[in-house]
């Protein structure tokens, strides 16, 4: 009986897959660490309930998608030894029973709402947190759930891009300030390219069960070879928004974290014009690499780079000069004034006057005279 119960403890574990809680959890951490560097607001009470709202809706989504992809697991199971196919496969294997998930994927997702009506009503985190939740728990619960099922209409992995990358970093932030800061509008778009590649290429193990069962996903429609091309212009344009971030406010010394892992995933995209991914073993690499890459990318090297920031504030903003580069450049290409290029561009990375920032040399000196008179 002990021993039964462990095994369904366990099989429950694996179903509710504890290491991709990440991939909500940590950008919402990294809007977190925004809120506080740039207008000093930080309430670990909300903090808490918006971690707990995002594990909610990610269990939601994952258990949803368990039950209804079960037949596409079983085949896939069968095909492939290959981990990222199949799913978990806790129900098919008959630890997890399937409408005990359904269950839960409906009162998890209950449970959210109520920590958004919390958040917004209780804790006053602003008129649009309710709004700002939908946009994360409607699109997760419906990627595979019937009779929506995003996933089967071709555009479930660009619902996943955004609700995995805009949104973890501005729900976070909003709910600590009730506004979002311009610089988060590019700080999402290397993580939600990252994460559209991790569901379309954890795709091509799954193919043949997808086509068996009539799952319409995005590879289903294009094709393989179509497939290749998609996930390898993806994967340049989140080289390209990495090493390009710091232009919009992103800390200068976030490059040196990045490289390595933009160097995986350009050897990603080496092997995939090889068409190494057409074999089984190289498959199974390549997904390993494309989601430990697309974790330690966003995961930890952005949060890094903010507490790096937080602990030496002059890393974080573009040095002046390159400011002024970058305002000349805005005004050569629009044609505006030379200073209200620089302006803008300043209004962009800094949401709070210098005087009012934390860590801001000119703050003190503000301050002092405002007390003198």
């Amino acid at each position: 009986m002990k021993n039964t119960s462990i095994q369904t403890l366990q099989g429950w574990i694996i179903l509710s897959r504890p290491p991709f809680h990440t991939v909500g959890i940590l950008p919402f951490v990294l809007g977190t660490f925004l809120a506080y560097r740039l207008t000093g607001s930080f309430d670990p009470e909300v903090f808490g309930l918006g971690v707990a709202g995002v594990i909610l809706i990610l269990l939601s989504t994952y258990h949803s998608g368990e039950y209804f992809d079960r037949r596409e697991n079983a085949i896939s199971a069968r095909i492939h030894e290959n981990p990222f196919a199949g799913g978990t496969r806790m129900i098919t294997e008959g630890k997890v029973p399937a409408r005990v998930a359904l269950w839960t994927s409906i009162i998890t997702i209950f449970m959210a709402f109520i920590i958004g009506v919390v958040l917004q009503f209780v804790y006053n985190t602003g008129p649009y947190t309710l709004l700002i939740g939908f946009l994360g728990a409607v699109p997760g619960f419906f990627y595979s759930t019937e009779p929506v099922r995003l996933v089967k209409r071709g555009v479930g992995e660009l619902f996943i891009g955004f609700c995995f990358g805009w949104l973890p970093v501005a729900s976070s932030y909003y709910i600590q300030t009730a506004s979002i800061a311009p610089v988060i509008h590019w700080l999402w778009m290397p993580i939600g390219f990252s994460i559209f590649n991790v569901i379309l290429l954890n795709e091509f193990p799954d193919y043949e069960a997808d086509i068996a069962t009539g799952k319409k996903n995005l590879l289903y429609r294009i094709g393989k070879q179509k497939g290749k091309i998609v996930y390898i212009i993806f994967n340049l344009l989140t080289c390209l928004t990495m090493l390009t971030s710091p232009c919009f406010g992103v800390p200068f010394k976030v490059i040196y974290f990045y490289l390595p892992f933009v160097a995986v995933a350009l050897f990603i995209v080496f092997q995939m014009l090889k068409n190494r991914h057409e074999d089984a073993r190289w498959l199974k690499i390549l997904c390993g690499l494309n989601i430990a890459g697309k974790h330690a990318a966003h995961g930890i090297s952005e949060p890094l780079a903010e507490l790096l920031r937080m602990a030496c504030p002059s890393w974080f903003f573009i040095h002046a000069g390159s400011q002024r580069r970058l305002g000349n450049g805005l005004h050569r290409l629009s044609g505006a004034s030379r200073v209200g290029s620089h302006r803008r561009l300043q209004s962009a990375l800094h949401p709070l006057p210098c005087h009012k920032r934390p860590g801001c040399p000119r703050r003190t000196d503000y301050r002092r005279r405002k007390k003198a008179h």
